[in-house]
């Protein structure tokens, strides 16, 4: 059986094309609160591995400030916004380029926000678009945020992921829509709407 130039991509990055050692959550943290690891370092913590994040071009950075200014103006009090900072899961530490977290910022003072306390994820896309379709959506579902925006500045419109599920080896939204430039996009915090933004707003 065939298999098509997406299904290959997702493949790849499943399977590392080398022998590679995994390490735990707590090896990961180990580096970084020994130095091994440190601000500086252009990683992130994916599946027990660590990987490159790409470099932000103008147009990437823009999308990402819009969309966090956006957010911040509807999200209630009892939630906040963050842009490009970690949040845990079980064997992942990514850090999208907007999230909204339930709660107060003070109450992750030692700790980032855990995974059950994000309700939206967004990643910005342009070189990153294959990885986020793939290891990053991946990553979330199986986390269990409820609901992922890809922001795609390649085709200029935002796919909105919702309904998670994750059963052993497999973890997807069983749920996509393609809200295009001249549509809106629903915020939707605990399964409640409570805004909808112009996806025009929120590119570059």
């Amino acid at each position: 059986m065939s298999i098509d130039t997406d299904q290959r991509l997702a493949l790849a990055m499943t399977i590392p094309g080398a022998p590679v050692w995994r390490l735990s959550l707590e090896q990961y943290h180990r580096m970084i609160q020994t130095g091994i690891l440190t601000d500086d370092d252009p990683v992130e913590f994916l599946e027990g591995l660590m990987v490159t994040k790409m470099p932000k071009n103008p147009p990437h950075s823009l999308a990402t400030h819009l969309t966090r200014d956006a957010l911040a103006q509807v999200v209630p009090a009892q939630w906040y916004v963050d842009a490009q900072e970690p949040f845990t899961t079980a064997d992942s530490e990514p850090e999208p380029d907007v999230l909204v977290v339930r709660g107060e910022r003070r109450q992750d003072h030692d700790r980032h926000p855990q995974a059950q306390d994000v309700v939206l994820v967004v990643e910005v896309a342009d070189a990153t678009l294959q990885r986020d379709r793939t290891l990053k959506k991946r990553i979330y579902a199986r986390a269990m945020i409820p609901v992922y925006w890809i922001i795609n500045l390649v085709e200029r419109t935002i796919e909105w992921y919702a309904q998670p599920f994750a059963a052993e080896e497999e973890a997807d939204y069983a749920q996509r829509q393609d809200v295009a430039e001249e549509g809106m996009i629903p915020v939707v915090l605990d399964g409640v709407e409570i805004a909808r933004l112009p996806v025009r707003d929120l590119l570059p």
